[in-house]
């Protein structure tokens, strides 16, 4: 089993650099187009069977220009939405304290958000089912950055550097091998 991962096409938030987590945005004329080339690439893939996305505006809108050219059913998931950022949200992606924030497992972002062990626990759950629930497809996941950079580590090892590092484009394909499991 193929899953493919991507990140949701550009929102004017994502634009002006600043932290968008649970605030629901829609995607701008760039992202609208994002998702345009997204759909056409997955559409030459020719293997995916499903797409399992984000109920968020800008995921959800990126996933549907992907249905409208393949023909693909689109299935949410509340487990795939953004992490929750707290205080952050809106400010500048480089705010005092936000990188230590994103690795100080177990404090809430922000204070009010969510730490990364919910984080990382929704989203691996969320994982573990489409892999059970999917394994005779291959599977287009359509999400969100910081979504993203967990399902990454569910398939790869990293160091918190490589964490605080590691980046998804908007619109951008990984494509991870399963065989039924992690790898």
């Amino acid at each position: 089993m193929k899953i493919y991962s991507t990140r949701h096409g550009q929102t004017d938030w994502n634009k002006l650099d600043v932290i968008q987590g649970a605030t629901d945005i829609e995607l701008n004329e760039t992202g609208i187009a994002q998702a345009d080339e997204l759909a056409e690439r997955v559409a030459a893939l020719g293997d995916v069977g499903i797409i399992i996305a984000s109920p968020m505006k800008r995921a959800y809108r990126t996933a549907s220009a992907v249905a409208e050219r393949t023909g693909l059913p689109i299935v949410t998931d509340e487990r795939l939405r953004e992490w929750d950022y707290g205080r952050y949200e809106k400010m500048p992606r480089y705010t005092e304290n936000f990188p230590e924030d994103k690795v100080s497992f177990a404090r809430r972002m922000g204070g009010t958000g969510e730490s990364l062990l919910e984080l990382v626990h929704r989203v691996y759950s969320a994982l573990d089912d489409i892999i059970s629930r999917y394994a005779d497809k291959n599977v287009l996941i359509v999400s969100h950055g910081g979504v993203c950079r967990i399902i990454e580590t569910y398939f790869h090892e990293m160091t918190t550097e490589q964490f605080l590092g590691w980046f998804m484009g908007n619109c951008q394909i990984i494509e991870y091998n399963t065989n039924g499991g992690r790898l």
